[in-house]
Order: C-alpha cells, then sequence, then structure tokens
C-alpha cells in the first residue's frame, strides 16, 4: 500500500493512516516528510532498523531484540518497513492505550506468526530482552529475574501453563495486565 518516492503522502495512503492510528492529518505529513528524508527509497531495512535500535541502547547488545521488533512491524513479511507500516507501528507502541500495546507485544512474542506464544518463544524474548540491559544493571535486578532463563521461566509463570502449552492473545494481555512485575518483565526501558 502506496508508498511512492514523491515528496506528498497519497490522499489514500493519508486516509488510510488516519483512520487506523487517529493521528492528524498534519502528523501524518510531517512524519511521512521526515521518513522520506531519513530512507529516502521509502523503505527500512533490517540493517537500518538495528542501527537505529543501537542508538536507543548504547551501552547494550540491541541487534537480536531489534530483529525482534522489526518482525513484528513488518506486516506484510516483505523484509522491509514501508511508511505506512511504520506509521501502524509508531501508533501501537506509543498510543496511551494499553492493550494496543499490548497487542503488539504479544506480536513481538508470537516468533512464528501462528497466533499462539509458546514457553520457548517467551525464552528467545527474554533473551533478546535480556541482552538489552548494561551489565553493570543486572546486579540490580531481583534474584529470580537476574538472567535471561530466570526471566522467562517467572514470565511464564504468569500464565500458568506448562512447558508444553501455549498462550492465545486473549490470555497473554490478561496475564499481563493482571500483574505488574509481568509488565515489567516484558519490556527493559533504560534509564535516563
Amino acid at each position: 500500500m502506496g508508498n511512492t518516492k514523491s515528496g506528498a503522502v497519497s490522499k489514500e495512503l493519508l486516509q488510510d493512516l488516519k483512520i487506523s492510528t487517529k493521528f492528524s492529518e498534519a502528523e501524518i505529513t510531517q512524519w511521512y516528510e521526515n521518513f522520506q528524508k531519513q530512507c529516502p527509497s521509502g523503505r527500512i531495512t533490517p540493517a537500518e532498523f538495528e542501527a537505529i535500535y543501537g542508538r536507543f541502547f548504547p551501552e547494550s547488545d540491541a541487534k537480536s531484540y531489534a530483529q525482534h521488533v522489526f518482525r513484528s512491524f513488518d506486516t506484510n513479511d516483505d523484509g522491509t518497513l514501508d511508511f505506512r507500516e511504520y506509521i501502524v507501528a509508531l501508533h501501537m507502541t506509543s498510543s496511551g492505550r494499553m492493550t494496543l500495546k499490548l497487542e503488539w507485544a504479544f506480536s513481538l512474542f508470537d516468533v512464528d506468526k501462528n497466533g499462539y506464544i509458546t514457553k520457548s518463544e517467551v525464552c528467545e524474548i527474554c533473551q533478546a530482552i535480556f541482552k538489552l540491559i548494561p551489565k553493570e544493571k543486572v546486579d540490580d535486578l531481583p534474584s529470580d529475574e537476574n538472567t535471561a532463563e530466570k526471566r522467562a521461566e517467572k514470565l511464564w509463570g504468569y500464565f500458568k501453563k506448562g512447558d508444553n502449552d501455549r498462550v492465545a492473545e486473549g490470555e497473554f494481555i490478561d496475564g499481563i495486565m493482571a500483574n505488574a512485575d509481568a509488565m515489567r518483565l516484558i519490556q527493559y526501558e533504560p534509564t535516563k
């Protein structure tokens, strides 16, 4: 859906994004202009995305997490992010609605995109999240969260599932919303 290399966002794309994101026309137009400056090809590659993510986590290894985030944003599975995918991702991750953020988090954890999360997928994402934590901050973590494995085990425990069970999106959202610790475990935000 519509990324042209011209300087203006198409009317069709603008209308679609206004409806699906609730961003204003002015906001979308401004983001489009900035996107075109930063990505003249109209697409963000995985390597470019990893570089952007690396700037947010300069003291960490953000590569594997960035790869998972990229996968969750690349909704048409073409290996790049176009403007539409970029804006929808921005909306999902920055909107005030917790359920929207958790829907995105579910897509992040659903590595194989089959509509369910398994314990092994939770372990894989927790490994990537753990790499975002600077080594000097790991010592400050609670003893039941100071490794990626312990973090994954604790998070999986909130869903009350066996090792071979799986979690659907609704269960994931309910399980995270029911426990502040679970919410903290699915992310890492660097201290400023």
